[in-house]
This record gives structure tokens, C-alpha cells and sequence, in this order.
């Protein structure tokens, strides 16, 4: 009696489909991820709540623009936060400064917090306002 080697079976159907679909999702996915953010950085501020956002930056010099994040009382029984530093990972902001991130609007403490942001430049006093996250940039 003669034995004959078996050949290795090629991958099944469902695996090499599932190889497939793997592959377009990862090069579908993969640059998206990566991509660098970018966000819009104004000279100026002249959009609606750039005025609100002016008399945070009041109230947070008031209170010496603090470094340690957390809640901050503030007039009318309301609280405000600060996030504390700022690390301007993604470059947007001038390079070189270290920055601390203020909220705009005062609420109950502990409330959950929005989007509106003012970010300052400890060393020159530069304020940035960002009305959505640091998805835009406009100076104050």
C-alpha cells in the first residue's frame, strides 16, 4: 500500500473573505486615525460669545488665573472650572508657552461642563478663546 503526502488545504472561503475585509477596514480606518487634527486659529475674536468668553477671562484674572484644576466659586452662587494645564498637543497655539484651560460659563457645582473654553498664555497673558473644544481658536 502506497501513502500519499497530503497537500495543506488552502484557507477556507469565509477565512480569506474575512482576511479581506480586514485588510479594507484597517486601510480604510488606519489613516483616519492617524490624521494630525487641525483646527481654525483667528487673530480675532468677533463672534457672538466672544463677549462672554472676554468676561470670563475677567473673572479668571480676577481670581489670578489659578493652576490647580478645579472648582472655583464665582458671583450669583455659581461655580466655575479650570482644567489646568493645557498641553497644546496638536501645535494649534503659538509653540513655546505653557497654557492653562479655563471654562467660560459659571454653573452649579459638580454640573457637568460644555465645550467653551478660554485658554491663556501664562507668560504673556494671550488669551484664546474656543467656543467648541479646541476645534477653533479665535484671540481674545
Amino acid at each position: 500500500m502506497t501513502v500519499t503526502p497530503r497537500r495543506a488545504s488552502a484557507p477556507s472561503w469565509t477565512l480569506r473573505m474575512l482576511l479581506v475585509a480586514v485588510t479594507l477596514v484597517a486601510a480604510v480606518v488606519a489613516p483616519v486615525a492617524a490624521a494630525p487634527a487641525s483646527a481654525a486659529v483667528y487673530s480675532s475674536c468677533t463672534i457672538s460669545r466672544c463677549a462672554d468668553a472676554r468676561a470670563a477671562q475677567a473673572g479668571w484674572s480676577a481670581k489670578g488665573y489659578p493652576t490647580t484644576s478645579g472648582w472655583y466659586a464665582w458671583s450669583g452662587g455659581k461655580y466655575n472650572y479650570t482644567g489646568g494645564r493645557f498641553y497644546n498637543r496638536e501645535g494649534q497655539l503659538p509653540a513655546g508657552a505653557t497654557y492653562y484651560e479655563y471654562d467660560v460659563y459659571a454653573r452649579t457645582k459638580g454640573a457637568a461642563r460644555d465645550a467653551y473654553r478660554i485658554v491663556v498664555n501664562r507668560s504673556t497673558g494671550v488669551t484664546w478663546f474656543s467656543p467648541n473644544h479646541y476645534t477653533d481658536f479665535y484671540r481674545l
